[in-house]
């Protein structure tokens, strides 16, 4: 395109762009510093706008007319501007004064602050003015923005590089960018519905935005709002035993009057807020909302501060005050890089009488209108009901034109060529080599960070080569193939596994695999011991935990979602199974009165035993994983399931093994397992997962096939959460080839109880408590019972938690600390 061509279509799309906004302006204070974030209305309807960040506003008008425009801000004085037009655009500048609150009319007692009966009268009619919004359409728009500032060159010694352009000479910049236009529909209790029209994400045409309304969902009516954790209302049902409150003022809004409360926590590490709330009097409602929570209360440490702001505004026809407007501005900090972000949430448009059809309502929540993410800067110029910053307008421009040149070969082999160079320690740490253009990978995995130690093998490491391609900017369908080597020095071998995987899309995720090779395999095919875990056990404490046997196998799988919340996985194939010794007994730590044990779990003192004997069997592993109601987004790409919390999730399973060449070793297993995750509100959360299963023709087959349990012996806990764990039973007493059962209860207090007791309440500790039974057909009940506290940690980094469980079993009743490390879950170790 000729450069006089882009000038003629840059100046249409001014000239356009301008003639949709209609009326634009800016709205400033009495000193004129810019407001951002005021709402604008025309009277008497939901047509309307708000203010950026630099106090610019456009407001769309159908027709040259009359009309009145309201400008409302919280802590300022409502302004109502009659206008009338007779061209387009119409500039309208509005300045705003300062509400003056005051407490000239108010009774002071000396016994109690006025708010009180003012939160009193509020929290009666909680409920009442929930079910007064009991079902409705509207618009709605939100805009997302993360910005970093001087951000490091490297995170835990990985090059950050520039973000994707995003980052400027200072390392600032803008990471993240994205709005959307979407029509949403609601009904109580829960039900929601929300099509998005249109999603832009700065640097990425073929993105879709995260920004969704069910995510801004946030009614201070209700008990608690979730944040990561449940934060108390300032006006829930038991908001009187959480905050302090004063009136700070009285203001009118025409005919109503408002009062300004400053609300306290009485406790301030509480899962509580601090600010003010804005009440009408007589209504009882929400006038509005400006409060803030930190990190600390959610429970999400890199998080410093975020504030809340709501603004409602009365609807005479159906006589409440409905939100038009929510702003969330966050800080962040983490790990050397620092920034802050906001949030905006724009409703117009309210139906509060729609005839929804019988199907209006699905388990689809949030979807995405097809070509959603292509709509041009003419479209969002006359769309968008917040007009761009400068600094947004910057970096959209900045980062399409980047997006173009990052797309490109020569940029992306340049790009390839520095990622690409090899480095002195590469042979030993890995290496991986890009075509980014071609869109496949080489990685290899060196083998310093697979070094472990085991009495089977002794010192011994890993190697892996993968490779990787995928056909699509969002990876939907892909394709890996993966081998890995191990070899020990004391058992002196070196085995190899392969793994080829296809994936069809991200849709349902229609998937297969095939997988062979020779490994080591614990007993407990899930792996209770980690390699990591099991070395230093075995190294400096002298107990060699893990037990395994060698597997030489086969195997082909195949995974589906065939429908919404039922997912299928198979698995076939062919297994040699070899027993295993010990090869060493080098010592490097030694331990009094310990010593190590054989790699017989049945008979851990007897050295020239096996616990199985060779031989060979095809296994089939048939299960269905059925989640209740799911709820789920899509777009046109991809799904992606956000569960059901009211329901459980039951995974039921088939597991065979025929044709061995031992016809004793032939069986079959049936399994099931129900599990959910419940918010009990500022009560914290509650856990349960119940599994049990039962054989078939299984008196005398293989010790590899029994049904193992998730034991510890080692007084670590390696999980986020304990509701697959038995933490003092030892891995292997009491595997069975009978029925069985077990049960996990966990309940998270998140501050519930110690929140509430001084001194203690500083250490923003959580309260956990847990029940943990086995039983088998064969044998009496095994049981645990613990008490522990999470949230452990220096500042930012609390992933420690500590508990004391007790054990009973066969009259013998055992207790020892458990020290939680829950970074090794997240890191996968």
């Amino acid at each position: 395109m000729s450069m006089i061509k882009k000038i003629i279509l840059l100046l249409f799309c001014i000239y356009t762009s301008l003639a949709s906004a209609q009326i634009v302006g800016k709205v400033t204070d009495l000193e004129g510093n810019p407001l951002p974030y005021v709402n604008i209305y025309l009277e008497n309807t939901y047509v309307g706008t708000t203010t950026n960040d630099d106090g610019n506003f456009e407001l769309s008008v159908t027709n040259d007319d009359s009309y009145s425009v309201i400008f409302q801000f919280l802590g300022y004085k409502t302004v109502s501007k009659k206008i009338n037009i007779v061209s387009f655009p119409y500039i309208l500048n509005v300045s705003m004064t300062e509400e003056s609150v005051s407490l000239d009319e108010v009774i002071i007692s000396n016994d109690e602050d006025p708010a009180y009966r003012i939160i009193r009268e509020t929290i009666a009619r909680r409920k009442h003015n929930l079910e007064k919004i009991s079902e409705y359409t509207a618009d709605f728009y939100s805009r997302g923005l993360w910005k970093v500032e001087n951000a490091p060159l490297k995170i835990m010694g990985r090059d950050l590089g520039d973000l994707e352009g995003a980052l400027d000479s200072t390392r600032s910049g803008i990471i993240y960018l994205s709005e959307s236009i979407s029509k949403l529909s609601y009904r109580q209790p829960d039900e929601f519905n929300e099509k998005i029209i249109a999603s832009k994400v700065s640097g990425n045409d073929n993105g879709f935005s995260f920004n969704s309304a069910q995510e801004a969902n946030f009614s201070f009516y209700e008990n608690t709002i979730d944040l990561n954790a449940p934060i108390v209302s300032p006006i829930g049902a038991s908001a009187m035993s959480y905050y302090n409150y004063k009136l700070d003022g009285i203001f009118y809004e025409g005919d109503k009057l408002i009062n300004k409360i400053k609300v306290t926590p009485k406790r301030p590490k509480d899962r509580v807020w601090e600010g003010y709330i804005y009440i009408v009097e007589d209504d009882w409602q929400l006038y509005g909302v400006e409060i803030k929570t930190n990190g600390a209360a959610i429970q999400v440490p890199f998080i410093k501060e975020l504030v809340f702001k709501q603004n409602f505004k009365f609807d005479p026809k159906y006589n409440f005050w409905v939100k038009i407007s929510q702003t969330i501005d966050f800080g962040f900090g983490f790990l050397g890089l620092n920034g802050d972000g906001r949030f905006i949430a724009v409703y117009s448009n309210y139906d509060f009488k729609p005839k929804f059809e019988k199907r209006h309502f699905t388990n689809e929540v949030l979807s995405f209108e097809a070509e959603a993410n292509k709509k041009d800067s003419i479209f969002w110029k006359g769309t968008r009901p917040v007009p761009l910053t400068n600094e947004e307008l910057t970096d959209y421009i900045k980062k399409d034109s980047l997006q173009v040149l990052r797309r490109s070969k020569p940029y992306l082999d340049s790009l390839d060529q520095k990622s690409n160079q090899f480095g002195l320690l590469d042979p030993l740490t890995g290496y991986t080599y890009k075509n980014s253009f071609k869109k496949w990978r080489v990685s290899y995995d060196g083998p310093l960070k697979g070094i472990a130690f085991s009495t089977l093998q002794g010192w011994n490491s890993s190697a892996g080569l993968s490779f990787f391609r995928w056909f699509d900017e969002n990876q939907t369908r892909w394709f890996s193939l993966r081998t890995d080597a191990t070899y020990g020095i004391s058992d002196d071998r070196l085995r190899f596994t392969g793994r080829a995987t296809y994936n069809f899309n991200r849709k349902n995720n229609l998937r297969f695999s095939l997988a062979g090779g020779s490994k080591i395999e614990q007993f407990n095919s899930t792996e209770p011991i980690s390699l990591l875990i099991n070395s230093i056990a075995t190294t400096f404490f002298e107990r060699n935990y893990l037990k395994a046997y060698e597997l030489n196998f086969a195997r082909i799988s195949y995974f589906q979602e065939v429908v919404n919340g039922i997912e299928l996985q198979t698995r076939v194939g062919y297994e040699n199974r070899k027993p295993l010794f010990n090869e060493t007994d080098q010592i490097i730590v030694k331990n009094k009165n310990v010593s190590y044990t054989s790699n017989n779990p049945l008979a851990p003192l007897n050295f020239n035993s096996a616990a199985i004997d060779e031989h060979d069997i095809v296994k089939v592993d048939l299960s269905t994983r059925i989640t209740f109601g799911q709820k789920y987004f899509s777009n046109p790409d991809m799904k992606f399931n956000i569960g059901n919390e009211r329901y459980p999730r039951l995974t039921l399973g088939l597991e065979s093994g025929f044709g061995a060449s031992n016809s004793n070793y032939n069986y079959s297993q049936v399994k099931a397992a129900l599990d959910q995750e419940l918010s009990l509100g500022n009560k914290g959360k509650f856990y349960y997962n119940l599994k049990g299963g039962t054989f078939f023709n299984a008196e005398d087959i293989s010790f590899a096939d029994y049904q193992h349990f998730n034991g510890n012996q080692t007084r670590v806990g390696t999980s986020v959460n304990y509701t697959n764990v038995f933490n003092l039973l030892p891995y292997y007493d009491q595997s069975t080839n009978k029925s069985y059962f077990e049960g996990h209860l966990e309940h998270d207090f998140k501050g519930w109880i110690l929140g509430k007791i001084p001194g203690i309440n500083q250490l923003n500790f959580n309260l956990i408590a847990g029940a943990h039974l086995l039983s088998r057909e064969d044998n009496k009940p095994y049981t645990e019972w613990s008490v522990g506290i999470d949230n452990l940690g220096i500042g930012k980094y609390r992933l420690l938690r500590l508990d004391y469980v007790r054990s009973y079993h066969n009259g013998v009743s055992d207790g020892a600390f458990i020290f939680g490390l829950k970074f090794l879950d997240l890191l996968g170790l």
